[in-house]
């Protein structure tokens, strides 16, 4: 009796030591998986902030560098802009180049500059803007080949067309040497009012400083063709004349003013 006892106490107590062995080994299993996700888990976290302070750092990197262009292009336009040509005599200057096309904008180079053009648009009211826009939509429209270097508006406004170094289809056979100015005006009679009229010779003598002109290279369309361009200033020669009279004060007063420039 006594000895069947500690045969089954003992086959009890293998029994139950065997139990235990599996339980511990799968909690070392769950242990080391439960340590991998967590270092995955880590990984996967240093590897979104590496990206995100990378992606960070590019955009610092370009945030740098548009702020270094932009203050390139304000150099730019106080070194040769519309900055500076205020301080050299010029009235302000709103540069709206057309997209090249071979209507308005045919990317040609001119030879020489030779002469300085002062053209009427023929359409009463119309804003300098609205002038541009027009030779721009040609491009579409390819109703005709026409344009101009700059536009002065009613309200004194100047928009640049075309840059000086190509030709404008403006002064016929000219073209290839001239630089052309169309003027707004109020009404039928072709006359520029206050604002357009100071803008013009504001410009038109700043461009003959520029390129070493007098106000003798200053012509109308009519001089070129006969057409009647500008109207009121080839039906009127005293006007014509008291306006090369103005372009030819505002020369010397440019010239004082590009000299004082140069010497600060």
């Amino acid at each position: 009796m006594k000895s069947a006892r500690p045969v089954s106490g003992g086959r009890s107590g293998q029994h139950r030591k065997s139990s235990r062995k599996p339980g511990r080994k799968l909690g070392s299993r769950n242990k080391g998986r439960a340590r991998q996700r967590n270092l995955h888990v880590l990984a996967g976290c240093l590897l979104a902030l590496l990206v995100i302070l990378i992606i960070a750092a590019a955009a610092l990197r370009a945030a740098r560098e548009r702020d270094l262009n932009l203050r390139a292009q304000l150099q730019a336009m106080e070194d040769s802009g519309p900055v500076r040509w205020q301080q050299e005599g010029a009235p302000y200057i709103d540069v709206e180049l057309l997209t090249p096309n071979e209507y308005s904008r045919p990317q040609i180079a001119i030879d020489s500059i030779d002469h300085i053009a002062i053209h009427y648009t023929a359409n009463p009211g119309a804003s300098a803007i609205a002038n541009r826009n027009y030779f721009e939509n040609l491009a579409f429209t390819q109703q005709t080949k026409v344009s101009s270097h700059f536009v002065v508006g009613l309200d004194g406004e100047v928009v640049q067309c075309i840059p000086t170094a190509e030709i404008s289809y403006a002064t016929n056979e000219r073209n290839v040497d001239t630089l052309s100015i169309e003027c707004c005006h109020p009404d039928e009679t072709g006359l520029f009012n206050d604002a357009t009229y100071d803008s013009v010779v504001k410009l038109t003598a700043w461009l003959c400083t520029r390129f070493g002109l007098t106000e003798e290279d200053v012509i109308r369309h009519y001089d070129v063709t006969g057409k009647n361009c500008p109207k009121y200033y080839v039906e009127n020669p005293d006007a014509w004349a008291q306006m090369k009279s103005d372009i030819a004060a505002r020369i010397q007063e440019d010239y004082v003013l590009q000299e004082n420039l140069q010497a600060e």
